[in-house]
């Protein structure tokens, strides 16, 4: 099965459960598994070097990478160029309301503005249809 890594900012975690819930349906559609690494992993501040060597690791192994960029948060910025970097597939998400950021937007493949997260399902899926 492909992996998708969803790259969001920890502290943003919780007020994006509906859109996280949205990705990981529509994905599933398309036989893809949703990662997310703030679920799965937790760190010491002390532990910035394991935890940036897990999150290219997990990168690494993925087939895309997903970045809900609606509350800007470097690392998220740093995960999309790793896989840039990769060749990986980079979909930049974010809410219509929310900042533009050039430099994510510019380095993704794909940029998706969304209103409400029920709209993500119809603007994530013609993307993923390409990509499989």
């Amino acid at each position: 099965m492909k992996k998708a890594y969803l790259s969001i900012g920890y502290q943003n975690r919780q007020q994006l459960e509906a859109e996280i819930t949205a990705i990981s349906a529509v994905l599933s559609a398309y036989q893809i598994a949703l990662f997310v690494f703030v679920d799965q992993y937790h760190f010491a501040p002390q532990q910035e070097k394991e935890m940036m060597q897990q999150a290219f690791r997990e990168i690494s192994g993925s087939d895309l990478l997903i970045a809900e960029v609606s509350e800007k948060a470097i690392g998220v910025g740093i995960e999309i160029g790793y896989a840039a970097a990769l060749g990986k597939p980079v979909i930049y998400l974010r809410q219509a309301r929310s900042e533009h950021s050039t430099t994510a937007a510019g380095t993704a493949g794909y940029s998706l503005i969304y209103n409400h997260a029920g709209e993500i399902t119809t603007l994530l899926a013609p993307i993923l249809a390409k990509l499989v």
